[in-house]
């Protein structure tokens, strides 16, 4: 009997289906909620300005919410917190997109909803990050963070927008944010369909402030989580580089990369388009390929190295005139950087504790949102006053070093060897998973508070 691949193994288990099912309705929601937002903002008179608002609000909303959602999530079952984020994003996009057909929509309502759609997305991750271990056994969270690598690239920035514009095209932005409202609820229904979970770990009362106001017992919460990452070496080296890392290259392959292909180039909005779509595809391969294979031994090095030496061929943006290079590069980065990501879900949810994983899972998130904007704002001015050939040359470059230098600091090489993870045995095909996987309660635990004080 042949054995399932690696990759497709998490399917084999009735509520990882549908986990899955809803992640990929929300991830088509938000694509559709990405191309309907703008040509609804044109449709309705708006410009650059009301679009930068409405954006704006829904950053806004996604940084005042994810550390808190991470400590939520240490506390609350997620499948719960995932529940009313649908739920809530069904109900606001769906008003929204009434108010769009019935002629009534103005920009206010928009950013108020963007608003409330950043609050939800604050509080989606951490709460994704931590349900999927109580989902799938450890041997396959590899494939199943492979496979959301692979669908968001696929269907947040291909599949969602192509059919916005199908429907912005057939019918008007009103009748796309129809549709985006009912993907919330779809994954509404999915994730109904999983069974309750308990929190996993340890929380005894005296720890988990069960005493304090619970909005005190919050914020202990994610100081709580500070402090597992100060005292964490391989977690902070990593979070420390991934922060470099994002505001060396995100704004200028955002923000930069458009005037490369305009007035080095000569391209337009199609090749503009067909690199950020090499982008996509490289991040799905990558995420795959990553997925399909046995988690590194040097898990953490090879993470670093990837995300570090994915970086280089961006170099290449501030080198050459020909479109077709670029899109080489941009698919190299894209798949090199996804297939990090892919090794970092990973090692987050089988090294963190239990307990902590929530909040660790909200950090990681908020250093994308803290230091995107920060990046893009920079990219602008160090373009001009340095010139595009030197700042890509950076982006490409840094990377490697401050990588090396984590690596080097955080005694990864060490850390990783005395902790390895691949030592589950994964060649083997095991039956038919049709439930969750058995509760943790048998596994002792330390608590939070005394593995963030022992870690090293």
């Amino acid at each position: 009997m042949m054995s399932t691949p690696r990759a497709l193994r998490p399917l084999r288990n009735a509520s990882y289906r549908w986990l899955a099912a809803a992640l990929v309705s929300s991830l088509v929601g938000s694509g559709i909620w990405m191309v309907g937002l703008v040509w609804q903002i044109v449709d309705i008179g708006g410009g650059a300005a009301e679009l930068s608002l409405v954006a704006g609000a829904s950053a806004v909303g996604m940084l005042l919410t994810t550390l808190l959602g991470g400590a939520l999530a240490d506390r609350i079952p997620q499948r719960r917190i995932l529940l009313v984020v649908e739920i809530v994003r069904a109900a606001s996009v769906g008003i929204v997109a009434l108010l769009s057909l019935t002629g009534t929509l103005a920009v206010w309502q928009l950013a108020a909803v963007a608003l409330v759609g950043g609050v939800m997305a604050g509080l989606y991750y951490p709460a994704y990050s931590a349900l999927l271990p109580s989902v799938v056994p450890e041997d396959q969270l590899l494939a199943a963070n492979g496979f959301e690598g692979m669908a968001r690239p696929v269907l947040m920035q291909a599949g969602g927008p192509a059919l916005a514009s199908g429907l912005i095209a057939i019918s008007s932005p009103g009748a796309a944010l129809a549709v985006a409202a009912l993907t919330g609820l779809v994954a509404a229904v999915c994730i109904l369909k999983l069974p309750e979970l308990p929190v996993r770990g340890e929380r005894p009362e005296a720890e988990s402030g069960g005493t304090r106001h619970p909005a005190v017992a919050l914020l202990v919460d994610v100081r709580e989580g500070f402090v597992y990452m100060v005292r964490t070496p391989w977690l902070l080296g990593t979070l420390t580089f991934a922060s470099l890392l994002i505001f060396l290259i995100m704004g200028p392959f955002e923000v930069l990369v458009p005037f490369v292909i305009k007035d080095v180039a000569g391209g337009g909005p199609g090749d503009h388009a067909l690199i950020l779509a090499a982008f996509g595809i490289g991040g799905a391969v990558g995420s795959m390929v990553v997925a399909s294979l046995r988690l590194p031994r040097r898990y953490l090095t090879v993470m670093n190295l990837l995300w570090a030496l994915g970086c280089l061929p961006l170099a290449v943006f501030g080198l050459t005139d020909q479109i077709w290079v670029m899109v080489l590069a941009a698919f190299l980065v894209g798949a090199a950087f996804n297939g990090g990501v892919v090794i970092w879900g990973t090692l987050l949810q089988r090294r963190v504790p239990p307990e902590m994983l929530g909040r660790v899972s909200s950090l990681d998130f908020f250093v994308s949102l803290a230091f995107m904007p920060v990046s893009m704002a920079f990219a602008g001015p160090a373009g001009e006053s340095l010139g595009l050939p030197v700042v890509f040359l950076i982006a490409g470059v840094a990377p490697l070093v401050i990588g090396v230098v984590a690596i080097i600091a955080a005694r990864m090489t060490r850390d990783e060897i005395a902790h390895p993870l691949d030592t589950v045995d994964e060649s083997t095909d095991a039956a038919e998973v049709a439930s969750p996987r058995p509760d943790d309660a048998e596994v002792p635990r330390s608590s939070a508070r005394e593995l963030a004080a022992t870690a090293n």
